[in-house]
């Protein structure tokens, strides 16, 4: 998980990003995970990300791509993608493999509209449907930030055979906005009994508090409010044990639909 913020200098913040995996790197991960909107910040309030997006196929994509392949690892990020909707494009989030393939896209379901704030004045929704991708063995569910609040869709996620629960955030500091995003992360390991791999920005707007958590609800990897990297394995054994010995996904009286 690589802790950082983001500007709306968008060549600046692919430099960022060709850095930042190449540091992650160097401890030669199977994945790297790196913040939402790490393509180019949130615009303003009143304001518009429009023509900031890009295309699939555009430049930011392309950065994630050749540093996939370049160093071998897979990457997830966090960009604004067009949609047809010129002023409101996708807050998506990108799986690119360790070959520099997409993986797959998730497009934000879940928009801020909370807190004082309107991300769908920005913002498309995209489609009602869990996203999970694999990597090195594991399979990984795709949410962004705000979607933590959500838990229907970690289980639409996890009844779709998520093992890890990737969060690239941007989650904005308040009054107890914090002690929302550890409880939330934990809650969501816990009731799911899966790993969690957040990866917020910092900064002046944003909490930071990246973090790595095991399916028991411990924190395994953390960074406080500076730039930072947590590191963690993920054990395809701890997640079988602790599935065995609290098996409350088998135990469940209620399933969800994802509509």
């Amino acid at each position: 998980m690589v802790q950082t913020a983001s500007s709306h200098d968008k060549a600046a913040n692919r430099e960022l990003v060709t850095r930042l995996v190449a540091d992650a790197a160097a401890g030669r991960p199977d994945l790297v995970v790196l913040p939402e909107a790490m393509m180019a910040d949130f615009a303003t309030e009143g304001g518009s990300v429009g023509d900031l997006a890009e295309a699939l196929d555009g430049e930011f994509v392309g950065t994630l791509r050749k540093a996939a392949a370049e160093h071998g690892v897979a990457i997830v990020a966090g960009m604004f993608e067009r949609s047809c909707d010129e002023a409101r494009p996708y807050n998506t989030l990108l799986a690119v493999g360790a070959d520099g393939d997409l993986l797959g896209a998730y497009r934000k379901i879940h928009l801020y509209d909370a807190f004082g704030y309107r991300e769908s004045d920005q913002l498309t929704p995209g489609d009602v449907a869990p996203v999970v991708v694999q990597v090195a063995g594991q399979k990984l569910g795709l949410m962004t930030c705000y979607d933590l609040r959500f838990p229907e869709l970690s289980r639409a996620l996890v009844d779709a055979g998520a093992e890890v629960f990737v969060v690239p955030a941007a989650w904005v500091r308040g009054p107890l906005k914090e002690h929302h995003w550890t409880t939330l992360l934990t809650a969501r390991a816990i009731e799911n009994t899966c790993y969690v791999a957040a990866a917020a920005q910092n900064g002046k707007k944003y909490c930071g508090l990246s973090q790595i958590i095991d399916p028991q609800g411990i924190a395994i990897a953390a960074v406080g409010e500076a730039d930072g990297i947590a590191s963690a394995e993920i054990s395809a054994d701890r997640l079988t044990e602790t599935r065995r010995r609290n098996p409350s996904l088998q135990n469940r009286r209620f399933t969800v639909s994802s509509r």
